[in-house]
């Protein structure tokens, strides 16, 4: 479906930094991503959607190819993932990390190379091993000390499956307490301070059938800073020599995860990709140099660095409702299809869309439709006065872990997606719906 594209016009001064580069103003208060109207998109597909950017998301994939030309680059298909996506991905040369069989058997049937997957997790299932193995997973990243039997097992004498093994470097990173994880008061990985890294590195090279490719960390999300990656750089490069000494192999791969941080709110602060990726490969060369110990090949995992501003969400004024000194104006999604804000504390920049309003602002807090006190989808933000029911509100940075995190509360159905790309959008998701719901309750 091609949707006519609007000519800008400038509007002032607004600062649209945290949204697409492709982001135009358009008259009477509008906005156009890829060559698209925003209020369209909302007419043509209802509200709730999300609105996803395909050239924005290309183009991260690109600038991170462009940072790291001797590494490579895996997706995080948990910040989201669709078949589009998977096929995005695979043209932009980037690898796949999943955490499941149903990302795996959904990147593999949509097209993309098994080899080029690595399937983490702290606890796999079953089911996630069967579907690594018979499908053919690049690496299976350890994550504890039963699963180096429990794979070797389904491997079978005769089989061959390389390994990673994911480490806790003891470093302290993230944007909030439940996303750091290089600490060891976490579920995942296994302690460098404590041996059972070490411990399960001799593990494996006792297991034939098991090929030790390389260590694995991730030291949480969200974050900003430069020097926690190198801290835990420093430390994996440590560690590798040290079984280098213990049992005299040279492991070829180190993979430094994701948890790159991007700006929710005008100003905030993000990840500088290109001092991060200068840096680690310093250090990285050095702390190798030191220990006489030949580079390895770098791995890193983003993903909410990709689809994360490419996303914007859309959503119908409701209600408007004045309490006390309060304002709340209520929307027809919430914690269902963004349950971030009351997960984290995480606060995004709202914007009225599709009208010019002469009011000034007014601090309102923008709340779902829900049966929680806690759906709250941004506190204290700075909205028209006369915000009124039946007006489009438009969230920029929602391409990541929203969707893949929405639920079925209430009953209410996650909603689309809509890629949209010079001047065309379509449908990657459809809208769930009440027959779904019906569908799935199979017993009276």
């Amino acid at each position: 479906m091609t949707i006519a594209v609007l000519s800008e016009v400038a509007t002032g001064a607004e600062d649209l930094s945290i949204w697409p580069a492709s982001t135009r103003r358009l008259p009477h208060g509008g906005l156009a991503v890829g060559g698209v109207s925003l209020a369209e998109v909302a007419d043509r597909f209802e509200t709730p959607a999300y609105v996803l950017d395909e050239g924005e998301v290309r183009g991260r994939c690109r600038t991170y190819q462009d940072a790291f030309p001797d590494a490579d680059v895996l997706y995080a298909a948990k910040a989201f993932l669709s078949r589009a996506v998977v096929r995005w991905v695979r043209e932009e040369g980037l690898g796949l990390d999943v955490c499941s069989a149903g990302e795996l058997e959904l990147a593999v049937t949509a097209g993309f190379p098994p080899e080029r997957i690595v399937l983490h997790g702290n606890a796999k299932s079953p089911r996630d091993l069967e579907a690594a193995l018979r499908l053919g997973v690049g690496r299976i990243v350890i994550d504890g000390p039963s699963e180096i039997a429990r794979i070797a097992a389904a491997v079978g004498p005769e089989g061959h499956q390389k390994v990673m093994v994911r480490v806790v470097p003891g470093v302290s990173a993230g944007g909030h307490d439940k996303i750091r994880t290089g600490t060891d008061d976490q579920k995942f990985g296994l302690s460098l301070t404590d041996g059972s890294a070490q411990h399960a590195v001799s593990r494996i090279l006792g297991q034939p059938q098991l090929e030790l490719t390389g260590l694995h960390c991730h030291i949480g999300s969200q974050i900003t800073e430069v020097k926690p990656y190198l801290v835990a750089l420093r430390r994996m490069v440590g560690l590798m020599a040290r079984i280098r000494d213990a049992h005299g192999i040279v492991l070829p791969e180190l993979d430094m995860g994701g948890g790159h941080g991007i700006a929710y709110r005008p100003g905030e602060p993000a990840l500088d990709l290109t001092a991060l990726a200068r840096r680690l490969r310093a250090e990285l060369v050095a702390g190798c140099g030191a220990a006489r110990l030949a580079v390895p090949r770098l791995l890193i995992e983003p993903g909410r660095a990709v689809v994360g501003p490419a996303g914007v969400a859309l959503y119908r004024v409701l209600a408007v409702k004045h309490t006390g000194e309060k304002v709340f104006v209520a929307v027809d999604g919430g914690m269902s299809d963004n349950p971030r804000p009351a997960l984290y504390g995480v606060r995004y920049a709202p914007r009225l869309l599709g009208r010019a309003s002469t009011a000034g602002p007014r601090t309102a807090t923008v709340v779902g439709r829900h049966c929680e006190a806690g759906d709250i989808l941004a506190a204290d933000v700075e909205l028209p006065g006369d915000v009124h029911p039946g007006d489009l509100l438009a969230v920029p940075v929602a391409g990541a872990y929203q969707l893949s995190m929405a639920s079925g509360y209430n009953l209410v159905g996650r909603p689309a997606v809509v890629a949209v790309h010079e001047g065309t959008a379509r449908v990657l998701v459809r809208r769930e719906t009440l027959d779904d719901f019906r569908n799935r309750d199979v017993g009276d």
